[in-house]
């Protein structure tokens, strides 16, 4: 009976990154999937990034995870969304080559050190004192390991939907999870259900794409990992075109046939990305929608059809298809389809990703109630992390809301819960302009070095990019020019007002009409930086003082999260708190008072309770004041 440090269930985009950063940090790890052939599988879009999701897999990247380097060798498109915004809500989205994705992920997966990859349906957790012992698969093999990392995705009890149609079966009909939801609510578990859907898919040489809007990629090459040399790769296009008033009265007709509507579904689905009935219902003034024809792979005809999602009848997907303009003789290829499935209520977590109740469950990705790709991965490579630690007998590794969109993805789902498949976006983040995409390998990249994920070659790579970044902007605010007459003549060039004395060039650089290359004129040492150096330097200077007002909330911030809660604290017994805060606060158990304000059902007069009885409670004590 072989024994193993991490057995990670699930072999989507958690369960690589959980699998490959606890092989990567010495524990003898083991992959289980139901399907090889369908290692980091896309089922829905094949595609990577997007607003707030680039930005997981950038510190995806940043702490050595897999994610970025996999897509940059695998994309067909790649494009910067809200270039023309501020920095905050940059995001990188690439288009997939969905099959080669796969391929990559796999031999990457098989070629780890310290990895074995298996295929086996798991159907039993086995416990010993409440600590993971090991699992047992539906072949009736046992294999035991110190901790267990589920990334079960959409398969604990699936159901596809197609109209009238049901199947027992999971995403794209690969086998559905049915023993294991059973196993985990033995242990004590609650878990809910949820619904997820996806659009059909088209065969290209049925397209009129005369009739679309062709949407290119970026010129300039981009990349999400920080490892990725620059090279030139050939981008394939994809295209727009919209839904019609023809469109609208096929779905309305039909309304009655649709799952959504009839009550077949029964789980919870996504609020921010409905189906195309729902938008249809939901937004019925709107006269039309966009829909993004973008293609599944270099080797095939087959394209996905962005924003059309649904569950309606097979005729009816046809009919609403052939209703849009470039598709009036279009052939499906894929019929779209609605998804249940069972998920496990993420209250029950810490933010280490580990069950509270049994020691060395981990749990990432959708089972945790999340929707997408990026999301999952980042949960994946944080679990990943942690049960390596635990089994190292380390502390676990946590960013706060302040440090990471990661952070605040896992505050959100442990400290908040979840009542729909979660997304991450930017208004979620606090403290979105500190947390970059440009900027994920200064934030992270020195704790994926300690714990072992970043390699010594790369960490001094970036400990170079740090210090180009830090002396240029010393040297920028310590130079100062004079307004000669080459200086006056290229400010006027350049469309700014004069100086009237001496003044440093960071103070130039401040001015929404400089960037750094058109500083270089007059620039007594110009400097030749990497693109990366230069983005750091401008940002950095442009935004020094929104910077320096966020960073002012993050240390209010801070202060709360230092005021820990008693982890045996008894709500019950606190005069002036809510019944709903005490119930809220006993099932959650926040750590601090931070946490404790985040919490739904909890209002600021309980929040001011608590402070109230740790004060008081100081005082008997003897204590310090708080800081």
């Amino acid at each position: 009976m072989k024994s193993y440090d991490v057995v990670v269930v699930g072999a989507g985009h958690a369960g690589c990154e959980a699998a490959l950063a606890a092989a990567r940090m010495g524990c003898q790890t083991l992959l289980l999937t139901i399907s090889i052939e369908h290692i980091a599988f896309m089922p829905c879009n094949p595609s990577i990034g997007g607003p707030a999701k680039g930005h997981f897999v950038r510190e995806i990247d940043a702490l050595g995870g897999e994610m970025g380097r996999n897509i940059d060798k695998t994309y067909l498109q790649i494009r910067l969304l809200n270039a023309s915004k501020g920095p905050a809500v940059h995001a990188l989205r690439a288009q997939a080559d969905k099959k080669e994705y796969q391929r990559v992920m796999q031999h990457t997966l098989e070629n780890q050190e310290n990895l074995t990859l298996k295929q086996a349906m798991v159907d039993k957790i086995l416990l010993e004192d409440n600590q993971i012992k090991g699992l047992v698969t539906s072949t009736g093999i046992t294999y035991l390991t110190k901790t267990l990392v589920l990334t079960t995705g959409t398969f604990l009890k699936a159901r596809i939907i197609m109209g009238d149609t049901i199947i027992e079966a999971g995403p794209n009909g690969q086998l559905a999870a049915k023993n294991l939801s059973n196993s985990l609510k033995e242990l004590g578990l609650e878990l809910g259900r949820f619904k997820t859907g996806t659009p059909p898919r088209v065969d290209g040489k049925t397209i009129d794409f005369s009739k679309m809007e062709i949407q290119p990629g970026n010129e300039e090459p981009l990349f999400f990992s920080y490892t990725t040399p620059e090279t030139e790769i050939e981008q394939i296009p994809c295209w727009l075109t919209h839904t019609t008033g023809e469109t609208h009265e096929i779905i309305k007709n039909n309304l009655h046939r649709a799952p959504l509507y009839s009550g077949v579904i029964e789980g919870t689905g996504p609020r921010y990305c409905p189906s195309i009935e729902d938008k249809i219902v939901r937004f019925a003034d709107k006269p039309s929608h966009q829909i993004f024809l973008e293609p599944e792979g270099k080797n095939t005809h087959e394209m996905y059809v962005q924003g059309l999602s649904t569950s309606l009848p097979e005729d009816v997907q046809l009919a609403v298809l052939r209703s849009m303009p470039g598709m009036e003789q279009v052939e499906m290829m894929r019929t779209g389809y609605a998804i249940e499935y069972d998920y496990l209520i993420s209250t029950q977590l810490k933010h280490s990703l580990e069950t509270k109740n049994i020691s060395g469950l981990f749990s990432a990705g959708q089972i945790n109630g999340t929707s997408g790709y990026e999301e999952a991965g980042a949960q994946g490579i944080m679990a990943g992390i942690n049960a390596a630690l635990k089994v190292q007998g380390k502390e676990p590794l946590i960013f706060d809301r302040s440090e990471a969109y990661i952070g605040v993805l896992i505050d959100d789902l442990v400290i908040k819960g979840v009542d729909e498949p979660y997304r991450m976006l930017t208004s979620r983040a606090e403290y979105r302009l500190l947390l970059r995409i440009d900027n994920a390998d200064l934030r992270l990249t020195e704790k994926g070095y300690t714990i072992g994920l970043i390699p010594p070659q790369r960490y001094e790579q970036f400990l170079a990019k740090k210090s180009a970044i830090e002396n240029e902007l010393a040297r920028l605010n310590s130079t100062a020019i004079t307004p000669t007459e080459i200086v006056k003549e290229h400010l006027v060039k350049l469309k700014t007002s004069p100086i009237k004395g001496s003044t440093s060039l960071a103070d130039l650089l401040k001015r929404p009409e400089i960037n750094y290359q058109s500083l270089k004129a007059i620039d007594p040492e110009p400097k030749d930086l990497d693109r990366a150096v230069i983005e750091q330097v401008e940002i950095q200077i442009k935004y020094a003082g929104y910077i320096k007002k966020e960073l002012g909330q993050i240390e209010q911030f801070k202060k709360l999260e230092a005021r820990k809660i008693p982890a045996d604290l008894d709500y019950n017994q606190l005069t002036g708190l809510r019944n709903e805060a005490k119930q809220k606060l006993l099932k959650i158990r926040p750590t601090s008072i931070g946490q404790a304000s985040r919490v739904r059902g909890v209002n600021p007069a309980d929040v001011s309770v608590l402070l109230v009885y740790l004060e008081q409670k100081r005082r008997q004590e003897g204590g310090d004041s708080p800081a």
